[in-house]
């Protein structure tokens, strides 16, 4: 009962951080290593910043599966 809990709010915490993550980049500057996930040179994915939005939006799921329940009124 407990791990599923804490996998729940594990997974509802990975959205958020990987977006704060992409901001803090964004406006900071990704250093070192900003400069080798931009390997691609002109492509739209390069870089830290693409990478941590694709990871927020795959790590979604949870926000959206809590929504659905929460809409669909079966509260968990």
């Amino acid at each position: 009962m407990v791990a599923s809990y804490l996998a729940r709010w594990l997974g509802l915490a990975a959205t958020p951080t990987f977006a704060v993550m992409a901001a803090l980049t964004a406006v900071l500057g990704g250093g070192p290593a900003d400069m080798l996930c931009a390997a691609g040179h002109g492509s739209l994915l390069g870089g830290m910043v693409p990478m941590y939005l694709l990871m927020s939006a795959f790590h979604a799921s949870a926000w959206l599966r809590l929504i659905s329940q929460r809409r669909g009124g079966s509260g968990g």
